[in-house]
């Protein structure tokens, strides 16, 4: 084929499978959320322009001279009848940076906008930019927060890395303001930040993950929670930890905050991450648990165990055995859409809704901590059931 017949055969597979419609996955059901078949974003959705040269006179071979490795972790947000998701986009040179997708739909037809996000270089020392949250604030501008990723200059190894908490602030999704990074007093490195969309005691509230170091949390207990003053000088000195790390669950190792906290009537719902290790390295889940309308710190309701783990084709990828989410959509009808990166490769889509949501995590049993207890736990369900089966029969 010449270069005019690979492109326009590249151009209609990337149609089709932007044309493609998403079903819900039939194979799982749990009642708390469905699952969709295909992946939302890939790197196939990236468009050509990003990646070839397009002018058969420099590029003779058709070949990709930006290629893209992931498109993963994604904040959410609905606005105006449509889904925008800023994507994390990662580059074989291992760079990361945002773009916006958008869908009518939510669960398919995602496209990019014509270019990614250009955030302001305020930072000279700033390498790489991920997984960014995005919190519409009721002082009326869409945040997001993400990571900052800086070299420890203070290390000699090349891969010793320093994680702040950056913050940008928009109206459009378009024009974007860069602000100061979160610096928290009683913590070294920040990662996995959330700003809350409501002023708590009239100040700006933050969920944080205090880390020792660029991957280990250390003395990290879970996710924290701070206040600060001014958004545009960010700092918090007392940090109360929420939903804490705990032996043999799913947060033994680290957790962090993932989509922005969703009000509801009887709390706000978090859906978070959690990370325990294995034989295979990090495993990485997603779980939820609940705060008090009255003091977003105050944990009310963790039901055990996860709430999203990698199934099949979502376990195999860059970083395997991973799903981890930063964004989700909440309607105002009450659906709920949670995007998660499976492997750090792709993203994916589970709906629900408020109702099921606040089901599942206040009608949920905790964790019981320990084998025996939890064998008596899931013994008393049995007994429950049986009892209700044999009164269904008798009637």
């Amino acid at each position: 084929m010449d270069f005019q017949e690979k492109y326009a055969r590249e151009l209609a597979r990337q149609e089709a499978l932007l044309s493609r419609d998403n079903q819900v996955d039939d194979s799982f059901y749990n009642g708390i959320y469905e699952r969709y078949r295909y992946p939302v974003l890939t790197r196939e959705h990236v468009p050509l322009t990003w990646r070839y040269d397009l002018n058969p006179a420099t590029n003779p071979y058709f070949m990709e001279r930006l290629g893209v490795n992931a498109v993963m972790n994604s904040g959410a947000i609905y606005l105006n009848g449509k889904f925008y998701l800023v994507a994390r986009v990662e580059g074989n040179d291992r760079k990361s940076f945002f773009a916006v997708a958008e869908s009518d739909s939510g669960v398919d037809h995602f496209r990019f906008w014509d270019y990614p996000v250009v955030l302001p270089d305020t930072c000279q020392e700033e390498t790489n930019v991920y997984d960014m949250r995005l919190t519409q604030h009721e002082d009326g501008y869409i945040y997001g927060v993400f990571c900052s990723e800086s070299k420890d200059t203070t290390s000699s190894d090349l891969s010793a890395a320093v994680a702040a908490a950056g913050i940008v602030r928009t109206k459009d999704l378009k024009k974007w303001e860069r602000l100061p990074n979160l610096r928290t007093l009683r913590s070294p490195q920040q990662r996995n930040v959330v700003l809350h969309p409501e002023f708590v005691n009239g100040k700006y509230a933050f969920y944080t993950r205090p880390m020792d170091d660029f991957i280990e949390t250390g003395s990290g207990g879970g996710i924290g929670f701070g206040l600060c003053d001014d958004i545009m000088n960010p700092v918090i000195d007392e940090e109360r930890m929420t939903s804490c790390r705990r032996y043999h669950t799913i947060t033994e190792s680290k957790n962090g905050a993932g989509a922005v906290p969703i009000k509801t009537p009887r709390g706000w719902i978090h859906i978070a991450h959690g990370v325990r290790n294995t034989a295979a390295g990090l495993r990485y889940v997603i779980y939820a648990f609940a705060t008090a309308l009255d003091d977003p710190a105050r944990v009310i309701a963790e039901p055990s165990g996860l709430l999203i783990g990698p199934r099949g084709g979502e376990r195999v990828g860059d970083v395997s055995n991973v799903v981890f989410t930063n964004g989700a959509a909440a309607l105002p009808d009450g659906r709920v859409y949670i995007y998660y990166a499976s492997s750090d490769t792709r993203l994916h889509v589970a709906v629900t809704d408020v109702d099921r949501l606040c089901d599942y995590v206040f009608n949920t049993p905790p964790d019981s901590l320990r084998s025996a207890d939890c064998v008596r736990q899931r013994c008393g369900l049995i007994e429950r059931n049986l009892a209700y089966l044999a009164g269904k029969e008798e009637g």
